[in-house]
């Protein structure tokens, strides 16, 4: 006969692994979201509009994960009533995968101009710079999703950090193609549809930063949104105290 505290035992168990499962699921709804950064990106430089149309007529995927995703969440909060960091958790969780979602929108946002500038006479300044940035945001998505597999508040912390350089670059790139437009009127159409790639892949950045200080909301259970980021760092440093320095 199973006694009160096997039940109890088993339940927590189960339990555990509901939450690690989601968990996982995350993680691999993030994977499929930088992969589709990475299409919409190859499709845009090698001007291939079949690729792109590919990206967006899977985006679906993603929302679906989405919904699942928080279902999921909704089921174990009615049914568990998680508590302290259980419940930070899921609230982590269902924050991170509406920002997921809306980088999977930005990816599809690239896509359908690739398709459109795919169509055009190629400029030979065209896409170094912007390669260049969406390969920052891209690893600022991947640093934030590794800082939340590992719940690590020091790295998220980087995440918030590298924002800011990847907003610096977008606003180069927005300067430079004006300065495209002035001299070459013929060029607008082509330099307006760069900046607005430049500009989802500023806002992919916004997402990632946003996922990271979810992560330092999870671990140290203080929301760090909307505040300076050297009380980002001090919050931080209460949570884990940097190394001393070799004398």
């Amino acid at each position: 006969m199973m006694e009160a505290g096997d039940i109890a035992q088993h339940t927590s168990r189960r339990y555990n692994e509901e939450l690690e499962g989601i968990r996982s699921r995350v993680l691999a709804m993030g994977g499929a979201v930088e992969d589709q950064i990475d299409q919409a990106m190859r499709a845009l430089v090698g001007a291939d509009s079949q690729l792109a149309e590919e990206v967006v007529a899977a985006d679906h995927r993603i929302n679906m994960q989405e919904v699942t995703l928080d279902e999921e969440c909704n089921r174990i909060l009615a049914r568990r009533q998680p508590a302290a960091g259980d419940l930070r958790l899921i609230i982590t969780i269902l924050k991170i995968i509406t920002d997921l979602e809306r980088v999977g929108d930005e990816s599809c946002k690239i896509a359908r101009m690739a398709a459109q500038l795919s169509q055009m006479e190629r400029s030979p300044h065209c896409y170094q710079a912007l390669e260049h940035l969406a390969a920052r945001a891209r690893a600022m998505l991947t640093d934030a999703l590794d800082a939340f597999a590992r719940m690590d508040p020091r790295a998220a912390l980087q995440v918030v950090h590298a924002d800011e350089e990847v907003d610096r670059e977008y606003e180069a790139i927005w300067r430079q193609n004006i300065t495209f437009m002035m001299e070459d009127p013929r060029t607008i159409r082509r330099m307006l549809d760069i900046i607005w790639c430049a500009r989802a892949l500023e806002r992919v950045g916004d997402h990632s930063r946003n996922i990271a200080e979810y992560v330092i909301f999870l671990v140290g259970g203080r929301d760090v949104r909307h505040i300076s980021l050297q009380e980002m760092r001090a919050a931080v440093d209460r949570l884990h105290p940097p190394e001393p320095s070799a004398p």
